[in-house]
């Protein structure tokens, strides 16, 4: 058994076709189905129906769960090894919501990819409640988001404070007013972020706690897409301070102050415990913990 035949295994339950798996690896296809033969004659069953589409035996899948873990081991032992010159570089899976993807990380990508070209960031944008779970199983390399729950599998690193104000457009009767409280809310129509966020669950507590039953007319995923509903007067809103900065300083959104959501959350780095950091993540995490808060905050 060497590498090679893993990896083909490995293309093949991709593409469910040898030719295809062929194409991709540079290999012919009488190739790809002699490296796949003496698999299976190595380990004495049969790891591939060969009809169409190309699909694994019971023991191809299984023998290909062991194959995965082989070629992470081999991939990890080639970063260290490539670490060794001390050049920062690999790949950085960056987990993160869609309003810090859009008001934070362009500045603080573009300055981390001009220090160090050789590392390459990819995002996945997900509520802060699914950060968590992406970082301890696997599925991105480093969180950002609300600092939110204590995980003994996770660390995490504080980069700045947000906090949720009420925000409508110019046009609203509230845009006229200095301050509001929780009871103005009681009838007035409310565009909200889904359930599973960060901030829909902390504005849901405050209204528990007021007894206030809030008349919520829309519910969206993403603050970018509540911006754009309160900007056409569809409804107020409670989202991030951070994101609507641009919209403060254009005039298309009106912040009113509320004492019952003068709370602070933190924001900040999240990634898995006892993990090997590649020279990348090194970098990435040492720089951004070493930066000023006011580096992540908008002026208003």
């Amino acid at each position: 058994m060497n590498i090679s035949q893993l990896e083909t295994l490995l293309t093949i339950s991709r593409t469910m076709s040898f030719r295809k798996a062929g194409e991709l690896l540079n290999l012919t296809q009488p190739a790809v189905s002699a490296q796949i033969k003496s698999l299976e004659d190595e380990f004495k069953t049969v790891l591939v129906n060969r009809n169409q589409p190309v699909t694994l035996t019971d023991q191809g899948t299984v023998f290909l769960e062991h194959a995965e873990q082989i070629l992470s081991v081999v991939e990890q032992l080639k970063q260290r090894l490539a670490d060794l010159d001390e050049t920062p570089q690999g790949r950085i899976l960056l987990g993160t919501t869609t309003s810090i993807a859009i008001q934070i990380l362009p500045r603080v990508l573009a300055y981390f990819q001009n220090q160090f070209p050789l590392i390459k960031t990819m995002i996945h944008s997900m509520p802060s409640s699914q950060i968590y779970n992406s970082v301890e199983h696997g599925l991105v390399d480093v969180g950002i988001g609300y600092l939110i729950e204590r995980n003994p599998n996770l660390e995490t690193s504080i980069l700045y404070y947000d906090m949720f104000e009420l925000v409508v457009s110019p046009q609203h009767p509230l845009a006229r007013t200095r301050k509001a409280t929780i009871q103005d809310l009681q009838h007035l129509p409310l565009i909200m972020l889904s359930p599973d966020t960060v901030g829909r669950r902390f504005v849901d507590e405050v209204f528990k706690q007021h007894g206030v039953v809030p008349e919520i007319i829309m519910e969206l995923s993403s603050s970018e897409e509540v911006k754009r509903m309160v900007e056409i007067d569809l409804g107020a809103a409670i989202i991030s301070r951070q994101s609507i900065s641009s919209e403060l300083r254009h005039g298309t959104l009106v912040m009113i102050p509320m004492p019952e959501f003068e709370v602070s959350h933190p924001v900040g780095l999240i990634y898995k415990s006892g993990r090997y950091l590649n020279s990348a993540m090194r970098q990435f995490l040492d720089d951004l913990k070493g930066m000023p808060a006011d580096h992540f905050l908008s002026p208003e």
